[in-house]
């Protein structure tokens, strides 16, 4: 097939990914509805032009449970993470911000973080340990909890469907490391009251529950972060075409580029990619936009500066041709303004 790259089989992507959860997705939020005023849910939801779900809001109840003056804090001192992103808007912190200019595709959007990711809870900052929500398409629910350390690289590692289960992955995690019994056994106490809540509320605390298995048979490519890309593909496997290139061999295609001691030699070392580049533009002429997407998101993940202009010409793209245009705008800005330090867009 013209393109270099060849299509996937179907089966294991399923038919139109996204398509097939959009009826079960956008259902209105359920009767177990955290008490917090509509107002500030919807102004959480319009600053991020994202919907958030349930368990986002429960997890806020459960945290102002523990500390009804800073609930964004209720776990720094003895969990270690901090509630950030959207949270900061149920806190007010929008409110007490110097700029009234602020960007919130930008707030605490890592280096790594691919528009799919939108952080909600921060780590310890030697690692940038960090969580957040994924969605396959920016108008739907997340499919599942992330966790990256961007101090490492751009790995995305699933720890549950719900920020109740991601939490008390990590807690299980700390409680295991945390020698002291004092501290043992305040996590424990916290650990006790997360997974009565959860349970009273219905949530698994599965670090991989049923919904998440069956998301990864729609995921048509693992790409350089791990957590999978979907896109629809049809009957006749219209949607995704494979990269010529096995993932080893781009990145060593991409650390030649890097490494490369001249510009001249660079510009010979992007010939693999300038190629590429041509395969994409095939695939797009013939619906299979999955390609350019994973061309895209891999250089963007491979994360040297040599590679934004390309980032910027394939992602903002293949967003568009995908319908995901909240996400070809995330990448833009992202771009423009990549960064590994100064996270936060609320720093009074």
């Amino acid at each position: 097939m013209a393109g270099g790259g060849k299509r996937r089989p179907r089966g294991a992507a399923g038919a139109a990914g996204e398509q097939s959860e959009k009826n079960g997705a956008v259902k209105k939020r359920r009767s177990n509805q955290a008490d917090i005023p509509d107002s500030l849910c919807q102004e959480a939801e319009t600053c991020y032009q994202l919907r958030l779900p349930e368990d986002f809001y429960q997890f806020w109840k459960f945290c102002e449970e523990l500390d009804p003056e800073k609930p964004s804090d209720a776990l720094v001192s003895s969990v270690g993470l901090k509630l950030v992103g959207p949270y900061d808007i149920l806190a007010g912190k929008h409110k007490k911000a110097k700029s009234t200019d602020v960007n919130f595709n930008l707030h605490w959007r890592f280096f790594y973080d691919p528009p799919e990711f939108q952080t909600i809870l921060v780590g310890d900052s030697r690692t940038q340990y960090h969580m957040g929500y994924f969605r396959d398409v920016p108008d739907e629910l997340p499919v599942w909890v992330g966790a990256n350390e961007a101090k490492k690289g751009c790995v995305i590692s699933q720890v549950g469907d719900n920020v109740f289960a991601a939490v008390k992955l990590f807690l299980s995690k700390k409680l295991k490391e945390v020698a002291d019994k004092k501290k043992n056994a305040v996590l424990r106490d916290i650990d006790e009251k997360l997974t009565r809540t959860a349970k009273e509320l219905g949530y698994s605390l599965e670090q991989k529950t049923l919904k998440m298995k069956q998301r990864d048979k729609k995921v048509v490519t693992k790409a350089f972060h791990g957590a999978g890309l979907v896109v629809p593909v049809d009957k006749n496997d219209v949607g995704y075409r494979e990269l010529p290139e096995t993932n080893a061999n781009l990145k060593k295609i991409c650390k030649a580029i890097v490494d490369a001691p001249t510009d001249e030699e660079r510009v010979k070392a992007f010939a693999p990619i300038q190629e590429m580049l041509t395969f994409v533009q095939f695939a797009n002429d013939e619906c299979d936009y999955g390609m350019g997407y994973e061309l895209g998101m891999d250089l963007f993940c491979y994360g040297s500066h040599y590679f934004h202009k390309t980032v910027g010409q394939l992602l903002p793209l293949a967003y568009t041709l995908l319908k995901r245009s909240l996400f070809a705008k995330i990448i833009e800005q992202h771009l423009g303004s990549r960064r590994e330090e100064d996270l936060d867009q609320l720093e009074p």
